[in-house]
Formats: C-alpha cells, structure tokens, sequence
C-alpha cells in the first residue's frame, strides 16, 4: 500500500507540475530577430517561457483555424491588422486584452479586447525629387493616386498584398464601396506596370527611373537606407523622398503589427501579461530601434533613421478603426478584382 501511495504521490505531483507550467504559446508570422530577444528578457524577468511556433501567416491562420478547440495557441503575433480583422470575423478569438495597462498605452482606434496593436507604421508615398514637383504633391491624398495625372507613373504591389487590402478597407469604409471601386480603376489605369515585387521593389522602381510615385510602408526606407539589405538598396534609398498623404483631412492611414487572444487560449493570463510586456517602454523601444515602426506608445522615439528621413510631424489617420480593415476586406477585394488589379 505504502509503495502504491508514493507512486501516486510522485505522478500527482508530476501532473500538477506540468499543469500549472509557466508558459505562453505564440503562433508568430513576425521573423524578426529582435522580437526573440524581448521574448527571452520577458522570460528573464517573469519566468515564463515564451514558446514560439514560427511560420508565415496563412499557414498559421490555417492552423489555428483548423484545430480549434484543440489549438495550443495563446497569442497569434502578425504584421497588419487585416490579418487580426479577418480571425475575429472568423471567430478564432477572445476577448481578455481590455486591461488597464493595455487601454492607457493603446489608441482606442488601435486596438478592440480581441486583439491589440503593438507598433505602428503608414503606408505612404514615395517620389523622385527629380521628376516630381512640389506643385503636384500639395494636397496630395490617397484618392489622388487615381488623378490622370499619374498616368504610367505609379507603381504598387499586387491586390493580394495584405498592406493594400487594408489600405483599400480603409478608403471603403470613408468614401464608400462606389467610391472606392471608381478610384480603384484609376489607379489600375495609372501603374506604370503590372504590380510585382514587395515594398522595397516599389521604392527601386522609383530610383531606377521606372515610375515616379510609389506607395509603401514607412519603415522599409529605413530599413533600406540601414544598409541591412545591401549597397544597392542602401543606395536606391538615397534617391526617393516619402510624402505624407490626406495631412490636411483625416491624415494619413496607419496600420499595426498586432497581437491577438486566441479563443480557448490554454495560458490566458499569460499571454495577457505578454502583451502588456510588449507595451512597456523598454520593449517600444527595442522594436522601434530595431524593426524601424513606429512606437504605440507615447514617450518613446523612433529610430533615428526614421527620424531623420521620415519625421515625426504628421497627422496620422487616428479616427478610422483598424478593426474596419479587417470587416471590409472581402469588399477590397472584389473593389480591386473588378478593377483588373493584378
């Protein structure tokens, strides 16, 4: 008998032990090294392990998806919040990210209690100070990208594109579905080519000569201009000037890497407290030093490359809801489809 109590003592304990671990599991679609980095200081100061399931987004969507109830998901950590958008109207997440530290560091517009953003960027646009004029930019808006006047001169990526999908959400949900439609077939009519490439290939258009105005995210000059990518791209950088759209109406159009509950998450509490790590100063700091995004939180700087070749001074779009990006998706989409947008 004595021996039967011990043994059932020992897996008793054993089961508790790993019941009760210390851990939070994150799908994460973000591959940057410095996010590991936060994720091991936050295992540093809190003891518990952060474990990562790294993998492109629509894998990761598909999994969680596909495993429901079953999924070890905590937190899914992604660029755009389309991406987030698209889950919660999927029913993949739960609310739970409403604490008081989470309200007082995020934008109510930044944030829904499903998912949260993190870090900020625009998508904006970049032109060639040779072959633009500043006449031409004054009052310069995303609805201006379809003015005939840009006709063989702009290029963008491909309508699948996630970053564009929102851009396109978001033109639905302030001028309306129509609206966006017509706009959406002038700017087809102004590609100086068929969409292709990421971001950064939109920027060496513009320094090769092939077009004149490009829209991309902000932190990709950055990121070019770091060197990280090599001389070529360090150099291309050196030849566009990026342009703040919609400065003197509702600003430009912002987006966010954001962080989302996932519904049935087995370590609720932890993943909360990770996101409300990620929103300190210390971790703002460390992503804004080394991603190039923007900080979601007040007090904390960008990285001086931003700084110096993007500025801080300019309005940005605080009153459109990211949630909206991710309820008019499917509507950009069939907008962009009929548009013939590549």
């Amino acid at each position: 008998m004595r021996k039967i109590s011990i043994l059932t003592l020992i897996a008793s304990l054993f089961v508790s032990t790993f019941v009760v671990a210390d851990e939070v599991n994150v799908f994460n679609a973000r591959h940057y090294k410095a996010d590991g980095e936060l994720y091991s200081k936050f295992t540093n100061m809190t003891g518990i392990k952060v474990n990562l399931i790294n993998g492109k987004s629509g894998a990761l969507e598909k999994r969680i998806l596909s495993e429901g109830a079953d999924s070890s998901a905590d937190l899914y950590i992604t660029a755009d919040a389309g991406r987030c958008g698209a889950m919660d109207s999927k029913g993949a997440l739960q609310g739970g990210l409403s604490s008081k530290a989470i309200k007082e560091a995020v934008p109510a517009s930044f944030r829904t209690s499903k998912w949260v953003g993190i870090a900020k960027r625009a998508r904006i646009i970049y032109y060639s100070p040779e072959r633009v004029t500043g006449a031409e930019l004054s009052g310069m808006t995303y609805e201006g990208l379809a003015d005939p006047k840009w006709k063989g001169r702009l290029v963008i990526r491909k309508s699948s594109n996630i970053y564009n999908k929102s851009l396109v959400a978001s033109l639905i949900k302030n001028n309306g579905k129509a609206a966006t439609a017509a706009w959406a077939e002038g700017v087809v009519a102004n590609m100086a080519r068929t969409p292709t490439g990421n971001d950064r290939a939109q920027i060496m258009a513009v320094a090769a000569g092939e077009a004149d105005i490009a829209v991309a995210n902000t932190y990709y000059l950055a990121l070019m201009l770091s060197g990280k990518k090599g001389a070529e791209q360090q150099e291309a950088a050196k030849k566009v000037k990026a342009f703040f759209p919609n400065q003197d109406g509702r600003g430009t159009h912002m987006n966010v890497s954001c962080a989302a509950l996932v519904k049935g998450a087995p370590n609720k509490k932890n993943a909360i407290a990770l996101v409300e790590y990620l929103l300190t100063p210390e971790a703002q700091e460390h992503f804004t030093n080394n991603t190039f995004e923007f900080p979601m939180i007040n007090g904390v700087s960008p990285s001086p490359l931003v700084v110096n070749n993007l500025g801080l001074d300019f309005k940005q779009d605080m009153n459109t809801k990211l949630s909206s990006y991710g309820k008019n998706q499917a509507a950009a989409v069939e907008v962009m489809t009929a548009a013939g947008w590549k």
